[in-house]
């Protein structure tokens, strides 16, 4: 019986949700826009139905809470965020919302309580390509957000994250005046952005830390614009074979660091050389574009942005050029919870099930929730085409199966099996 309940509740709130999107291809739903928040009224309304309490904050991140036998004790978040990237797929961030009511679901129609709260958490504007701050909605949650992020532009529209979200019905001065939530329980469930668990044919997995970012998002390479045929090469400022001096040297760089044994990844994730001034006879003066690396441990990542700034000093000097790699962004590597990691497991070992304790290369929700003290753990699933794509990939049941598991963990060992 719970096992139909949670299936159904998954197949139906994955539907819903996801016929709320700009148009495609894929799935977008803007930071703090009113396709984000029509998301959110989805789980609102399904919530009030299932007899849930249901609030906001002045973020409007939503918490609908299922009463547990012992109201004193510190409660279980669980759940993830609904907005997208552009053109995103079906399941990351929607998959652990789902997942999470599915949760609540089982309990609620048992009649059973749980032994302490169960918060279903839906937070806002998680994906900080709309605006360049990290755990929008998670940290303003947390009283953990500041003044100046809160003049954040977003991406496509120029206003800052204070003016999206007063639109939608938040109060960004009492964001900043609050305190946030004391420290509880998370848990985040989530697809895996690899390709570990489905090489390895595993259901999911779960998750012992969060790699941190450091990112230039906004960088250019200055140059100067030239006739192709008429300027030689040692009189050249090409920006764009500048780039890709710089590209080639990175990825060298981070050969070494792998061959070391350190973990990182660096990326190239936007390269613009494409405006009105660019044309197929000159060279080009101008190219933009943005770099992110990320690793487990600060201390690589502040040494290979190290490495990038020596490269682009010899780069400049070399190819006559002017690197501008403008505002630094960044979040810490995060540690989480290895107790209800444990716990998490040894309720998967009565499904006999062994999941595997991997790393996230993607930020999420629970290394915030973990940055302020609270007991913070994911639960990736299996997913075979990527993230922030409009092919996302998720079995269903591969969910349903994660949801029984912390159903049985959080029953006391009583779940269904």
């Amino acid at each position: 019986m719970t096992e139909k309940l949670i299936k159904a509740t998954v197949e139906r709130l994955l539907e819903k949700i996801n016929a709320i999107s700009a148009p495609g291809p894929g799935y977008t739903r803007p930071s703090y826009s009113s396709l984000e928040s029509d998301a959110h009224r989805v789980i609102a309304e399904d919530a009030d139905a299932l007899g849930l309490q249901v609030t906001r904050d002045a973020a409007l991140n939503l918490f609908a809470r299922l009463p547990g036998r012992d109201r004193n004790a510190p409660a279980l978040h669980v759940g993830s965020h609904l907005d997208t990237v552009p053109m995103g797929g079906a399941y990351d961030g929607t998959a652990g919302v789902v997942g999470a009511m599915a949760l609540a679901t089982a309990f609620a129609r048992s009649g059973e309580a749980p032994p302490a709260d169960i918060v279903v958490t839906i937070t806002r504007a998680e994906e900080s390509v709309w605006f360049p701050v990290s755990y929008v909605g998670s940290r303003a949650a947390l009283g953990r957000l500041t003044a100046p992020e809160m003049q954040a532009k977003r991406a496509d529209s120029g206003r800052t994250l204070a003016d999206h979200m007063l639109e939608q019905g938040g109060d960004p001065g009492a964001v900043l005046r609050s305190r946030g939530l004391a420290p509880a329980r998370f848990v985040e469930l989530h697809i895996e952005q690899g390709p570990v668990l489905d090489k390895a044919a595993e259901a999911f997995g779960i998750v012992h830390g969060v790699r941190g970012g450091l990112r230039y998002r906004d960088a250019c390479i200055e140059g100067i614009w030239a006739h192709s045929g008429g300027a030689p090469r040692a009189a050249r400022s090409d920006a764009v074979f500048a780039l890709a001096d710089l590209i080639v040297a990175m990825d060298e760089a981070w050969g070494a660091m792998l061959k070391e044994g350190q973990d990182l990844a660096v990326t190239f994730g936007r390269v613009d050389a494409a405006t009105t001034e660019h044309a197929f006879a000159k060279v080009p003066g101008r190219v933009d574009f943005c770099v992110d690396i990320r690793s487990d441990d600060m201390a690589i990542l502040e040494r290979v942005d190290r490495i990038f700034q020596d490269e682009i000093e010899k780069i400049e000097k070399a190819r006559g050029v002017r690197v501008v790699v403008g505002a630094q962004s960044r979040s810490q590597p995060t540690r989480l919870s290895s107790e209800l990691g444990h716990t998490i497991a040894a309720a998967a070992a009565a499904f006999d099930l062994k999941p595997r304790f991997m790393l996230s290369g993607g930020g999420h929700d629970a290394a915030a929730f973990a940055q302020a003290g609270w007991e913070s753990v994911m639960v990736f699933l299996r997913n075979w085409n990527g993230s922030h794509n409009p092919d996302e990939a998720m079995n269903p049941d591969d969910l349903v199966q994660a949801v029984r598991v912390l159903h049985h963990a959080w029953s006391g060992g009583k779940g269904e099996i």
